[in-house]
């Protein structure tokens, strides 16, 4: 249940209507305290000075007619251009970007600003009365209330400001990648927080199977859940998955061992995961190198033909290499209150994320020069800052497999001067040294 409340929170807060909703309801209780307060004669030290021009009705209503009505205009003009931003990114970068952009804060902050602005600005409209609507001499404009208003369009306005500058800016394919990097080597650093010592080896499958009865990709796993079955169990759970795989009825979702689990525990078990349509980044590190995956095959594809946007992506795929190469890959995605010899995650090691990551370019980079020799160099940079001799071989076999590969696609001088930087490349990486290949 832990798990699906997770997932459920945050799919909301990657979705356009959560902030929105929000910023409404607070609006509209903003404006309903206001109005009581204007009633209650709190604003009588604003009409007190001289140089406060008391709003008459009329006027009022002229303001807030032209507030309400313009943040609407621009709340539905911010829309569409978010929309069409998004559209454009994903069909440009890949579909599965679509949800970097859906969980924009910039963009969604910007929508709901201006719908909270028209909800509070006709919430303060309704109750502007002229004098014959009321036992007052001159009406009920409520100035505390009239004053906020203006001061939210204030705002409104240096929100849209922002937001015009914003939305080209988050779609460049350099912030895009900065992004998706950034974010990459950060969760690498939270999911692997201990400097690697050895890797780590799997032991042989055991223990009693626990399938799934869901269809869908695995979003978040609650560890900690797990980790309080096992505890009441007496037992050992280990993860035949990781997030971000596709199950369905009948895949092996875990083993229990040490006990025998019947249907109640096994239920409590799937309770655990939270299945969805999509993938999710919260414990997936595989979704955001698939995403740099996806967008540097994208850009070596002969239709687009852009070396230099995949040689961007590989930078930030090397830099997330180096960061990997350094850690103890043991240990879950979520470094939640539970104890690892009783919950024992699904292994990760170096190989599985090298073939994950440029394992995946590798076909597509040894079809371009360009590419083909800064692959050569990410690797080299990756390197440098390793201390496991296996870490580095793997890294010099993928090399080995693009020089490989670059001469069933590659041929005359594109060739030769590859080989040439290979040959740099395998004596660097044997003899130990790090100098970066020459350009």
């Amino acid at each position: 249940m832990v798990a699906r409340l997770r997932a459920l929170w945050q799919g909301t807060r990657a979705s356009y209507w959560f902030y929105p909703a929000l910023f409404t309801l607070l609006a509209a209780v903003l404006a309903i305290v206001t109005v009581w307060l204007d009633g209650h004669g709190a604003a009588d030290w604003l009409t007190g000075h001289q140089w406060v021009e008391r709003a008459r009705p009329e006027g009022a209503r002229n303001v807030l007619n032209v507030i309400s009505g313009s943040m609407i205009g621009v709340a539905s003009t911010v829309f569409s251009i978010t929309i069409a931003a998004v559209v454009y990114a994903s069909g440009s970068y890949g579909p599965r970007l679509l949800a970097n952009f859906m969980e924009d804060r910039g963009n969604q902050l910007s929508l709901a600003t201006f719908i909270a602005t028209f909800v509070y600005a006709v919430m303060v409209l309704r109750v502007v009365r002229d004098a014959y609507e009321t036992s007052g001499d001159a009406g009920f404009v409520p100035q505390l209330s009239l004053l906020i208003a203006t001061s939210l369009m204030g705002l409104s306005i240096a929100v849209l400001v922002y937001f015009l500058n914003h939305v080209p800016a988050s779609i460049r394919i350099n912030a895009v990648l900065e992004g998706i990097g950034s974010r990459l080597v950060h969760a690498v650093r939270d999911r692997f927080p201990d400097d690697c010592r050895q890797d780590a080896e799997g032991d042989p499958p055991q223990g009693a199977p626990v399938s799934a009865t869901a269809t869908g990709y695995i979003q978040i796993i609650d560890f900690s859940g797990l980790d309080r079955i096992a505890r009441d169990a007496g037992c050992r759970i280990e993860l035949r998955l990781r997030p971000g795989d596709f199950v369905h009825p009948d895949v092996v979702l875990l083993a229990v061992v040490g006990a025998r689990p019947d249907e109640a525990m096994a239920e409590r078990l799937r309770d655990c995961f939270s299945c969805g349509a999509m993938r999710s980044p919260a414990q997936d590190i595989e979704f955001l190198i698939d995403e740099l995956v996806e967008i540097a095959l994208r850009a070596l594809s002969p239709g687009i033909n852009d070396p230099f946007t995949a040689v961007t992506a590989m930078h930030w795929l090397g830099a997330a290499t180096a960061e990997i190469g350094q850690r103890d890959l043991r240990g879950g995605p979520d470094r939640g209150d539970y104890d690892w010899n009783r919950v024992v995650p699904l292994p990760d090691d170096f190989d599985h994320f090298v073939r994950r990551g440029f394992g995946g370019i590798r076909p597509a980079a040894a079809t371009s020069p360009i590419a083909a020799a800064q692959f050569l160099d990410c690797l080299m940079g990756a390197a440098s800052t390793l201390t496991l001799h296996a870490r580095r071989a793997r890294l010099r076999q993928e090399g080995a497999l693009l020089i490989e590969q670059a001469r069933i696609d590659l041929a005359g001088p594109s060739l030769h001067e590859l080989e040439a930087r290979y040959c740099d490349f395998a004596r660097a990486m044997k003899d130990g040294t790090h100098e970066r290949l020459l350009s």
